[in-house]
């Protein structure tokens, strides 16, 4: 017997709401409906329809059925586990036969009236083992701890099912490390902590998707770090000494004579820690003093002499 993913037949994600689930079921039952639709098919498809509207509309029955993990993908052998016949019952099991006829060998294992009860001992000897489904989030952490590492906590909402089928929310608080070096996009796995297994079947996992909160004075390439410096004139034409922040602390940054905007003043492998650690640099942004004063303009004044042949646009070609 295969399994069938009544999700994926309805083209609808695992969290749809009743809703949902019941737009997409008039569309596709509209669209294969065997006085309707001349495909070969049609009444093949109408049928899987009807049976996985039949199972996701019913509150018990999608918890029940939600049980069994994703893991578990369409076309695979599937067995139902040796408790299930306390769990057919909770949703709904033991419906007539004629309904049982009307659905699958697979939907007739779960719910009906033959499944309603105890499993047989042949469903006894035969242990079902299933890993518990993966669960995925995402964390934002400041820049800092991506170079030095941290401890962290976080608490989950994570949906539950309880013994009468029902499903329900509840706070799971998990504490990890982020390591040094992590990268906004990358993921934290962090074993056994997913949903629980089926049988003797092991926990599934969490992936946690690293994204650096927002931090003003830097931008993140990969490993690499960029600043955007302001500088005064007289630092870029001069040449200066300057103190600087980076994410560990501050240091001191020679800014060399006659630079421009735009101009990078690398660090070494003073990015983001890795095998091969990333660089930090210094983006040279020149910023002019305002003047409001007549001694202020004055001074402006007095450059633009000193400066009467510099042409600033000169590179952009054409007449002056």
């Amino acid at each position: 017997m295969q399994f069938k993913d009544y999700y994926e037949v309805m083209g609808v994600a695992r969290d749809a709401t009743p809703d949902q689930i019941k737009r997409a079921y008039r569309q596709l039952a509209r669209k294969h409906h065997p006085d309707v639709s001349k495909a070969k098919d049609a009444e093949v498809r109408f049928k899987e329809i009807g049976e996985a509207y039949a199972v996701l509309k019913d509150p018990q029955k999608r918890g029940a059925y939600d049980q069994l993990g994703a893991n578990w993908k369409s076309g695979q052998d599937f067995q139902p586990p040796p408790d299930w016949g306390t769990r057919a019952e909770q949703a709904g099991g033991g419906i007539s036969e004629a309904e049982a006829a009307k659905f699958s060998d697979f939907f007739d294992s779960l719910f009906g009236r033959e499944h309603g009860g105890p499993p047989s001992r042949s469903q006894r000897s035969q242990p079902f083992h299933a890993q518990g489904e993966d669960h995925h989030a995402k964390i934002q952490i400041d820049l800092e701890d991506a170079y030095q590492g941290a401890q962290k906590e976080l608490t989950l909402h994570v949906p539950q099912v309880d013994t009468q089928g029902q499903v329900s929310k509840r706070e799971h608080h998990i504490s990890f490390k982020v390591p040094r070096g992590v990268r906004a996009g990358q993921q934290i796995r962090l074993a056994g902590q997913g949903g629980a297994g089926m049988g003797d079947g092991p926990s599934g996992d969490l992936y946690l998707e690293v994204e650096f909160l927002p931090h003003a004075p830097y931008r993140v390439d990969r490993h690499d770090v960029y600043l955007d410096l302001p500088v005064s004139p007289w630092e870029a034409a001069l040449g200066a000494e300057i103190e600087v922040p980076t994410p560990t602390g501050k240091v001191a940054l020679t800014v060399p004579a006659n630079s421009n905007t735009g101009r990078k003043l690398r660090l070494k492998g003073r990015g983001l820690p890795a095998t091969t650690p990333g660089d930090f640099y210094f983006v040279l942004q020149i910023v002019l003093p305002a003047a409001a004063t007549e001694v202020e303009l004055g001074a402006y004044r007095e450059l633009a002499a000193q400066f009467k042949d510099f042409e600033p646009r000169a590179h952009l070609g054409g007449s002056k």
